[in-house]
């Protein structure tokens, strides 16, 4: 039976090495166990060795070649096995020198052909060496071990309070492609543009008081809840209309201003955020936008997403606050030029009429590009989102 001898992991970061010696020959019989070769890598020097008994029946690299993790470097036929079959160690004895050699005179003991070349170059009689390898063998760090005065035991210094205790591990996991376009984009994104954010917050009493009085009629008539995407789409795209430059694009040196609203909708999947389109919002209905985030989410999550789900998206809102994110600076998703980030809503004391109320309060966050939007235009852009949705009658003239 065929066994194949493979480089052995080398250490952390270390995927190569160089084949230095061999320690046997073709035809040579070895034990379970025996060293048969020795690499060098640019951090460690690696003994290699087999697991079973067997001859060598082939050295496939020669001394100098260099040799990567996994990679077949010798074979051995394990049937083979004769009955004065000898240790690696005793077959190469032949090509260590005599100093080595004479070292070893107690022949209860066996070292590895590396061991015997340390102990003779340090000066270790290996007669006095305990072996830590397999049956008694004295291994090369034995002989280093060896070679070192014994010193008192150090005084351990205080722990520190962060010191690191217990198990400490890790794993890699390959990007999926998706993730890798994400972090692509998203790089892209920030040193093409000069992004900037501008925040405010609105008072969402008006719209959670109109949820709540609708919510049951619009659900029995247009069989979906009337969530609020709805309305933060309605008011977004009246900001658009409002200030075309956040609905553009740049081209070269040209300002390519959309006529449309093609609103990118983020949503959370196991692989990563995409952004899916919701396509000519403008003249949809609140029943419309809410059936059509339903269905481009549901795609999302079952992986269904097609191509023409996810180009061609003229402006995007990210909502972190299902979350429980309460402020962000959204990235912009290239090559549109504005983001809005929803947040949480949260019960906070504001100040109305002079009186001190409780109001459910969201931060709002617009990132956008400041070469083709000035900071005046994304501030009133915001605040045209925030008028409307604390009077949102005008948006309510289609219920």
């Amino acid at each position: 039976m065929s066994i194949e001898i493979k480089v052995p992991v080398l250490g952390e970061s270390i995927v190569e090495g160089t084949l230095s010696k061999w320690l046997v020959a073709v035809g040579q019989a070895v034990a379970a166990g025996a060293v048969i070769a020795e690499l060098e890598t640019d951090k460690v020097n690696i003994e290699v060795s087999t697991e079973s008994a067997g001859v060598i029946t082939t050295l496939h690299k020669k001394e100098g070649d260099t040799v990567a993790v996994g990679e077949v470097i010798a074979t051995i036929d394990a049937s083979a096995s004769p009955a004065a079959q000898r240790d690696t160690s005793q077959n190469a004895s032949a090509s260590v020198p005599t100093t080595v050699a004479s070292a070893k005179s107690d022949t209860t003991n066996t070292a590895t052909p590396v061991a015997r070349n340390v102990a003779a170059e340090v000066g270790v009689d290996l007669r006095t060496v305990a072996g830590s390898g397999p049956s008694g063998k004295i291994t090369k760090q034995d002989v280093i071990n060896a070679a070192v005065p014994s010193k008192p035991a150090p005084v351990a210094p205080p722990v520190a309070e962060n010191a690191p205790t217990g198990p400490r591990s890790e794993h890699r996991v390959k990007m999926s492609r998706r993730r890798q376009t994400i972090a692509q984009r998203l790089v892209l994104a920030q040193q093409t543009a000069a992004m900037l954010t501008t925040f405010n917050e609105v008072d969402l009493t008006r719209v959670m008081d109109i949820r709540k009085r609708k919510k049951d009629s619009f659900k029995e008539q247009n069989a979906i809840g009337l969530g609020f995407m709805s309305f933060f789409t309605k008011a977004t795209v009246s900001g658009l209309k409002a200030y075309p430059s956040v609905n553009a694009e740049i081209q070269g040196d040209e300002v390519v201003y959309k006529n449309y609203y093609d609103i990118g909708i983020a949503v959370s999947t196991d692989d990563g955020l995409v952004v899916p389109v919701l396509r000519d919002a403008d003249g949809l209905s609140f029943a419309s936008i809410e059936k059509g985030i339903d269905t481009l989410a549901r795609k999302a999550r079952d992986n269904k997403l097609g191509l023409t789900d996810l180009v061609g998206g003229t402006f995007t809102i990210t909502n972190g606050g299902v979350f429980g994110s309460l402020m962000s600076t959204p990235i912009l998703n290239a090559p549109q030029v504005g983001i809005l980030g929803m947040h949480k809503i949260q019960d906070r004391p504001v100040v109305v009429n002079g009186q001190i109320v409780i109001r459910p309060m969201m931060y709002l966050a617009l990132s956008y590009d400041h070469r083709i939007i000035d900071g005046s235009t994304a501030v009133r852009f915001l605040v045209h989102i925030k008028d409307m949705l604390e009077d949102p009658d005008a948006m309510l003239l289609e219920f």
